[in-house]
């Protein structure tokens, strides 16, 4: 007779239920495992083996074979090794059928029969849960982070004598967790880098408020230390914080990249990573043999800051132009395409030219033309197309470093501004499957972002001036209802659309 028990793989973000058959025949001691396993798979008959063994129950001593259905989806990494082992105690009747009915487990298993925690829970309880599974035994250090997912039951298993034990003796108590609770945390927050340390630059500032309530791109060009990174590390205490929804597609991120922490299973924070300028392609836009989801995808919902933009690679750029357009990448593989989502704020700082003091009141440029040129060419219209700011950031003056006569405000002060103008944003688009004034699509912009004669008029006068593409025609528009937002303003006027295009025509 043929036991089966249930389990799941991922694909991307994806999760596949998987069937674990185990068939115990009259033959020369073995373990088989088939249904395209990789290597962790393959070698988990020894796991399981030492597992079983060291739990105090017996193993097969005749020919066993596991398959994992359906056999044309790749099997990888260390899910499996709970599941078989619950297949062959079912054999050794340990474990009766009937009572794992719409269970699924997960884990690895030590050779102790420790079950150890796997990345990927929460995508992969999600879909166990959306193909009828009522119950999932996971590690106990994944526990948490399975309770997310709501309806379902969740057991947290620290030994694989727990799970016998549950339909025996002592049955475990679920895992449950209050997920408002995180959430609520996170508007507490205390960040290294405040506003309130950056002397001078009110013009910057108030671009990169506006970013962040609408979720813009946004480029700073200026003089070496006029405060660009600075601002930029400051840039994440403004941010407002996640919404749930938000919130959980980060989470199943962070889970399969084995980046989330234990203790903390829900991301509560928007991610910032900056990333140094020798990154590779792969690094940034995702991929390997088994596709994994790079830098712009763990920016989803948050903050990609590349510092020295124009010293990364011109063909690593150039492969920001998709994501930035679509919020998401494609990944594809001769065996496999992967979609990852990457709606991120891409902010950038730069030098005006090689030297870093074109413009400068103070120091005078020594680059020639040609240099100047050569440096600038290296962001291609495409993607300077793509950014929605573009901001000078000029050198303090004397009395900016001295910081006479200034009254600076606090990162706290201009993120309850952000929050106030994305809570607005949030409830206009509620309907619209999108959180921020940057996801509009032509459709959303003809119905949101309406003018009144003298905006058109405007606008006209400025795709004529400025030779506006349609691209950077819409994110003016896009940019000018974040303006709006910002000052509370049910309508786009022409006070919104003249300061959209101080900062959109300045490349």
């Amino acid at each position: 007779m043929v036991s089966k028990s249930i389990t799941a793989t991922t694909i991307g973000l994806d999760a596949y239920k998987i069937d674990v058959e185990v068939d115990v025949t009259n033959s020369l001691p073995s373990v088989t495992i088939v249904g395209l396993p990789d290597n962790a798979v393959s070698e988990a008959k020894e796991r399981i083996r030492s597992a079983i063994k060291n739990s105090g129950y017996t193993f097969p001593n005749t020919k066993v074979v596991i398959n994992l259905a359906p056999a044309d989806i790749k099997k990888e990494g260390t899910f499996f090794d709970l599941p078989m082992a619950i297949g062959i105690l079912q054999e050794e009747g340990v474990i009766e059928s009937e009572k794992i009915k719409d269970t699924a487990f997960i884990g690895e298993l030590s050779l102790d029969g420790s079950v150890r925690s796997v990345n990927g829970i929460l995508s992969i309880v999600t879909g166990l849960k959306e193909n009828g599974i009522k119950t999932v035994f996971v590690p106990k250090d994944n526990s948490k982070e399975a309770a997310l997912v709501q309806d379902i039951v969740i057991i947290g298993a620290e030994h694989l004598s727990d799970v016998v034990n549950h339909y025996s003796e002592e049955p475990i108590n679920p895992t449950k967790i209050d997920i408002t609770k995180y959430l609520s945390t996170s508007t507490q927050e205390e960040y290294i880098y405040d506003f309130k340390d950056v002397k001078g630059q009110q013009k910057a500032k108030k671009a990169l408020e506006i970013a962040a309530a609408g979720g813009h791109n946004i480029l700073m060009s200026g003089t070496p230390g006029s405060g660009k990174t600075l601002m930029a590390k400051c840039f994440a205490s403004i941010l407002p914080p996640l919404e749930l929804e938000e919130a959980l597609e980060l989470t199943k991120i962070y889970s399969i990249s084995g980046l989330l922490s234990k203790d903390e299973p829900l991301m509560t924070k928007r991610p910032y990573r900056p990333v140094h300028h020798t990154a590779s392609s792969v690094g940034i836009i995702g991929g390997g043999s088994n596709p994994k989801p790079g830098e712009i995808t763990l920016a989803h919902r948050g903050v990609l800051f590349l510092d020295e933009m124009v010293e990364f690679p011109r063909n690593v750029l150039e492969t920001l132009r998709q994501p930035l357009e679509d919020g998401y990448v494609v990944i594809s593989r001769a065996k496999t395409s992967i979609t990852y989502p990457s709606k991120f704020m891409l902010v950038g700082a730069m030098n005006p030219c090689p030297c870093g003091f074109l413009g400068d009141t103070e120091k005078q440029c020594t680059c020639t033309d040609i240099q100047i040129q050569r440096y600038r060419s290296r962001l291609s219209g495409p993607l300077l197309d793509r950014i929605d700011i573009i901001i000078d950031v000029p050198r303090l003056t004397s009395d900016e470093l001295l910081n006479i006569n200034e009254k600076t405000e606090t990162s706290a002060q201009i993120r309850e501004r952000v929050i106030k103008a994305r809570k607005i944003q949030t409830e206009r688009y509620k309907n619209e499957g999108i959180f921020t004034n940057s996801e509009l699509n032509s459709k959303l912009i003809e119905k949101y972002c309406k003018l009144d004669d003298n905006s058109q008029k405007l606008m006209k006068m400025a795709s004529i001036k400025y030779q506006l593409s349609g691209r950077k025609y819409s994110r003016i528009l896009k940019l000018a209802r974040t303006i709006a937002d910002l000052s509370g303003d049910e309508n786009i006027s022409t006070v919104h659309i003249s300061q959209a295009l101080q900062y959109r025509t300045q490349e």
